[in-house]
């Protein structure tokens, strides 16, 4: 595979230091991408630089997963309007430890001669003291050319602390250090890192009188201008504990028409010929096109099973099909994702132990119905359903036996009306 072809056809290459080709063309190059663990997880945001590092790994080439144990203490000023809120170096430590964690499922790490690689660039600062920077660091760049970058210029106006302005003598130097002692000689990133990006080529050149190099991609925005890796909810987490598998899959599921070409190059490990006669073959099915794009993704990012799992709760919301077998053969993990996508009750597990009438269920201990007499003309309609069996006799006692996985139960009021009932 050839890397800058590969991100070419795919849309990913923003910008790039003249030269890379040559070196991308004699044989394997070593390059990387930082990441500051700024966040308790990585986000679907992120996952633009990890297909960029999968793509680069895929092509022959080593990457280098570059964490920012000093960096995320500093707060990078790229694409900011206002200075970040400094985290607590635990906080910081926490996020790193289990961002490491995530990475390792993403790239190989195990086996190759270009197995991808983990490091802490604050292990390149533990040991330096504030004289030490000043002058082994603080010395390379002037003022002047500090001042010019993109991401310190507009800062300038609102205000910016000399702690975020020094982020790019830090990024710079992280550079000069992989460039020595794992003769790395690529950094990768969003085209908003640009600025910082070459202020590291500039370490590399005036301190060890090296040529490195530069790969920048588009700031990935939605068709609408709003930024991608978000829904209204907020983040899309790589974490399944903080974005359910559902979520996550429902995200793509949801996605602008006008965005499907863009996601399915960025993010769909096909080839060109594949993609392009899926978009053919698929030309009047936007729907299908999302739906495999949100297949693969749901699969790579999280699991199969997690992915049949979304498949199971997806027919249970929407299947009209969608019956008491099909229920009951759901997991303790696909009910609590029904009880998280539906209006959910939380109950006592007392009141089913003593069982309980269900219009009582219904009008008092939950708002299904707006009361009593209510219930009872739901049950004589025959509109109300206990998971996914309907109740015909307004006397009846919902009791323990009801409950799934002794914690749920599914209630219907009518076609449309779900909600679930947790018993804690």
């Amino acid at each position: 595979m050839d890397f800058l072809a590969e991100l070419t056809w795919r849309g990913m290459l923003h910008d790039s230091i003249p030269g890379i080709e040559t070196e991308l063309s004699q044989g394997m190059v070593t390059g990387y991408i930082g990441f500051d663990p700024t966040a308790p997880s990585l986000t679907i945001g992120n996952y633009v630089q990890i297909m960029l590092l999968d793509l680069f790994q895929r092509s022959g080439h080593r990457p280098i997963v570059l964490m920012g144990g000093a960096t995320g203490r500093i707060g990078d000023p790229s694409g900011k309007d206002k200075e970040r809120e400094l985290k607590s170096y635990d906080e910081l430590d926490n996020n790193l430890r289990h961002q490491m964690e995530q990475f390792k499922k993403f790239l190989n790490f195990d086996e190759g001669p270009n197995k991808a690689v983990l490091i802490n660039n604050y292990d390149f600062y533990k040991g330096m003291n504030v004289l030490d920077f000043l002058r082994t660091v603080g010395k390379t760049l002037t003022v002047n050319y500090m001042m010019n970058k993109e991401s310190v210029k507009k800062r300038i106006e609102t205000g910016i602390s000399f702690t975020e302005f020094s982020y790019q003598l830090l990024q710079g130097y992280d550079f000069q250090c992989l460039f020595e002692q794992e003769s790395c000689i690529l950094q990768m990133g969003g085209s908003d890192q640009w600025g910082n990006i070459t202020a590291g080529t500039e370490f590399v050149r005036r301190n060890l009188g090296g040529k490195a190099y530069a790969i920048t991609t588009p700031l990935l925005t939605r068709s609408d201008g709003k930024k991608f890796g978000k829904s209204e909810e907020g983040n899309i987490w790589l974490d399944p504990k903080l974005t359910s598998p559902y979520k996550f899959y429902q995200f793509w599921i949801n996605c602008a028409d006008a965005d499907i070409p863009m996601f399915t190059r960025y993010f769909t490990l096909l080839s060109k010929e594949e993609i392009e006669a899926r978009e053919e073959a698929l030309a009047e099915d936007p729907i299908e096109r999302k739906r495999l794009l949100a297949e693969e993704l749901t699969i790579r990012i999280h699991s199969k099973e997690d992915y049949e799992a979304v498949l199971r709760v997806s027919d249970m919301l929407f299947s009209k099909k969608a019956n008491r077998d099909n229920l009951l053969q759901m997991q303790l993990g696909d009910l609590a994702t029904l009880a998280s996508e539906i209006p959910a009750f939380t109950l006592s597990k007392d009141l089913f132990s003593q069982g309980v009438n269900i219009t009582e269920l219904l009008a008092e201990h939950t708002q299904v119905t707006d009361s009593k007499s209510a219930a009872r003309n739901a049950i004589k309609g025959n509109a109300i359903s206990i998971n996914k069996e309907k109740i015909a006799n307004h006397d009846t006692t919902i009791n323990h036996e009801w409950l799934l996985h002794g914690k749920y139960l599914m209630v219907e009021n009518g076609k449309k009306n779900k909600y679930m009932l947790v018993v804690e």
